[in-house]
């Protein structure tokens, strides 16, 4: 937000509201990526809980060892795919909010002085 600041301050069209987009989309960035790992934290030990307790139902129903690997491995591949898709578009909804409200704010604040 120095940047920001340093480039307001700066002697330009008083109209420019690039300054303002760019810290916003930069704020929107950041805030997305944090939600993405913060979901991957809950995320993670969800999904090995959910993946162990399906691979041991597999094996409570009589699979064979050889079976049980391979649908292991489609579960994995499934649960992983699965979970990677949620995060992106979860991390991209945050994203794209942030950037939002964050426009909003930084053109208000510019137009208010």
């Amino acid at each position: 937000m120095s940047w920001y600041k340093y480039v307001q301050a700066q002697p330009s069209s008083p109209s420019s509201c690039w300054p303002a987009v760019y810290a916003s989309f930069l704020v929107g960035a950041v805030f997305g990526l944090l939600s993405m790992v913060a979901a991957l934290a809950v995320a993670v030990p969800a999904t090995l809980v959910t993946w162990i307790t399906i691979v041991v139902l597999l094996a409570f129903f009589g699979k064979p060892k050889r079976t049980l690997v391979v649908e292991g491995r489609k579960i994995t591949r499934e649960m992983a795919g699965s979970v990677f898709k949620t995060l992106l578009k979860e991390g991209n909804l945050v994203a794209a909010a942030c950037a939002v409200l964050g426009c909003f704010a930084l053109v208000g604040k510019n137009s208010g002085e």
